[in-house]
């Protein structure tokens, strides 16, 4: 069976499961395709209310009311008629291959980063925008004189003064003009610098985001080159027979079977490979999840929709009629996807996860239970059954009214015993006040350590369980809690040290707890812990018990006993010199 368990839980649905497999990396691939199947079911669900609000929302007159009463009701007639096509609708798709479900043949989807373009650069300004200098040997500044200018001086100076003064304001003018060119020609080659530097720096950045796509897409080449090869494996094991490897084919083909969003999609497999048997744990949606609403109208009047529902009767026959095919759907889908024929026969166990109306309690009856062998249902035209009629044709037990949820016996349960369990033996009915647990033998400290969290968790249900060769497989004991939402699995291993326990010890258990799947960790020593350790178990789900509180948990459920650490070196040491 599998080892490697994880929780899924989805926030929106509020739906919990925990998925399994033969080792973590797989149990962790089953957790994410549950999750995208939820998250799938989840935003249909969300469209849907989304496009109801709209509806609403838009509706302002009460002519455009009367049109969103009749689209809501096209909506409640098509979500009824989705249920009851349940069956045909699975009849109608091609059954998935192991092939098509494990292989992974997507393109790696991110495009390949744009080079930035080249820069464009401004033009440099023209130095036609710099007139000529002025030449003091121009004309322009050296006027001729006249035979008046030769005979009177003064106007012969006046002419010269105002040539003087034409060409140092022209001169004024060139050097105004050189300036402001310049200051163009600085804040071009600014301009031209900036736009280069930000071309350096794209490019750099353009280097780094490729270099950054070929490593993600090298790594997702690598994912799929590996997924691919594990596909092959798991085809091969699944066409050997192989217990894991079945039902992970199995779950993966349920995974992938498309139902209306009322629909749990929450379930379990087991196969026994003698018989060629495969038991299927489902979860069964319940009545108050049904859509049930038959038309809705706008009552002009009082200004508001009034919903109508389908009768009680009806409602209960939609609600039978829907879990009889899902049982038959599901036994369906699984033969028809058998090409290895490794089923010969399938145990179906319909549950259903609510609240008892008269005690208030959580509870999870089995209402359906069948068995059939693949022969015997391939007989079955489904096309035309009616469903309630050929399960008990097929010797299903039910009870007369499933929407009474009146519990029946499943025909064939799945097996949940980890082969790495060992028989446990009482430890603490021998212990006094002279033990030394510091100095017993190190099995029978492993078998007191489960037997006093066996005490802890008897209160809440649970059981604890001690594993084979512990020392090699890093578990010694694990704790069982059975509650579907608070439970799990929690690992606990035994250190009867003498000397302070180090970080490598709590980080194996860190390990552990990971490839375990499980909710917690527990490590229980006779000694004490270093800085290091509490400092690695800080903010993580460990507990690091010491030898005072291993004591305290002994008196607490009636033992005494001590621990001397010194005596204990000294008679380990006296075993090794003998």
């Amino acid at each position: 069976m599998a080892s490697f368990r994880i929780q899924v839980f989805h926030p929106g649905l509020n739906r919990f499961r925990v998925v399994s497999g033969p080792t973590y990396a797989e149990a962790e691939a089953k957790a994410e395709a549950q999750k995208e199947a939820w998250d799938e079911l989840w935003v249909k669900k969300q469209e849907a209310e989304t496009r109801r609000a709209r509806y609403l929302n838009a509706a302002k007159e009460k002519e455009q009311k009367q049109q969103v009463a009749q689209k809501l009701t096209v909506e409640a007639e098509e979500a009824i008629k989705e249920a009851e096509e349940i069956l045909v609708a699975a009849l109608r798709r091609n059954p998935p291959s192991i092939q098509d479900l494990k292989r992974d043949t997507k393109s790696f989807a991110l495009l390949r980063p744009v080079p930035p373009r080249a820069p464009t650069f401004p033009e440099k300004p023209s130095q036609e925008l710099i007139p000529q200098k002025p030449d003091p040997q121009s004309p322009h500044y050296n006027p001729k004189n006249d035979s008046i200018d030769l005979l009177w001086p003064p106007r012969r100076k006046d002419k010269l003064d105002k040539a003087l003064r034409k060409y140092e304001d022209d001169l004024d003018s060139w050097r105004n003009a050189v300036r402001a060119y310049n200051d163009l020609a600085e804040k071009h080659n600014a301009n031209v610098r900036a736009i280069h530097q930000r071309y350096i720096d794209e490019v750099a950045e353009y280097k780094a985001k490729v270099a950054a796509w070929e490593e993600e897409k090298a790594a997702f080449l690598r994912r799929q080159v590996a997924q691919n090869e594990h596909a092959e494996k798991q085809r091969k094991a699944y066409s050997n027979g192989e217990p894991d490897a079945v039902c992970d084919f199995c779950e993966a083909t349920l995974l992938h079977s498309e139902y209306p969003s009322f629909c749990p999609s929450v379930f379990d497999c087991g196969y026994t490979s003698d018989t060629k048997t495969l038991v299927v744990e489902y979860e069964l949606p319940r009545i108050e999840d049904i859509p049930s609403t038959k038309s809705v109208k706008y009552n002009k009047t009082q200004d508001q929709m009034i919903h109508t529902s389908i009768s009680e009767s009806a409602l209960n026959k939609l609600y039978e009629d829907i879990n009889y095919k899902i049982c038959l759907r599901t036994i369906h889908e699984l033969f028809a996807s058998d090409s290895a024929q490794a089923m010969d026969s399938i145990v179906f166990n319909g549950y259903v996860d609510t609240i008892d109306k008269a005690t208030g309690h959580k509870i999870r009856p089995c209402i359906l239970t069948l068995h059939v062998s693949k022969s015997e249902f391939q007989r079955i035209n489904l096309a035309e059954v009616d469903p309630k009629a050929c399960f008990r044709k097929l010797k299903g037990v039910s009870a007369s009214k499933l929407q009474a949820l009146a519990p029946v016996a499943p025909l064939v349960t799945i097996s949940r015993e980890d082969k790495r369990f060992v028989e446990a033996y009482g430890v603490a009915e021998d212990l006094s006040d002279s033990s030394n647990l510091a100095s017993m033998d190190w099995e029978d400290f492993e078998h007191l350590i489960r037997e006093l969290f066996e005490k802890e968790f008897a209160v809440a249900g649970g059981e604890v369980k001690v594993t084979q060769a512990s020392r090699d497989g890093g578990v010694d004991a694990i704790a069982i809690d059975l509650d579907p939402i608070r439970g799990g699995k929690i690992v606990i291993q035994a250190k009867r040290y003498t000397n302070v326990v180090g970080v490598s010890a709590v980080r194996d258990l860190w390990g552990t707890v990971n490839h375990e799947g499980a909710m917690k960790g527990i490590l229980v020593t006779t000694s004490y812990y270093g800085p290091d350790a509490h400092e690695f178990a800080k903010g993580k789900p460990i507990s690091l018990l010491d030898g005072s509180n291993l004591l305290h948990l002994l008196e607490k459920h009636g033992h005494r006993a001590r621990i001397d650490l010194r005596e204990a070196k000294i008679e380990t040491s006296s075993r090794g010199k003998a």
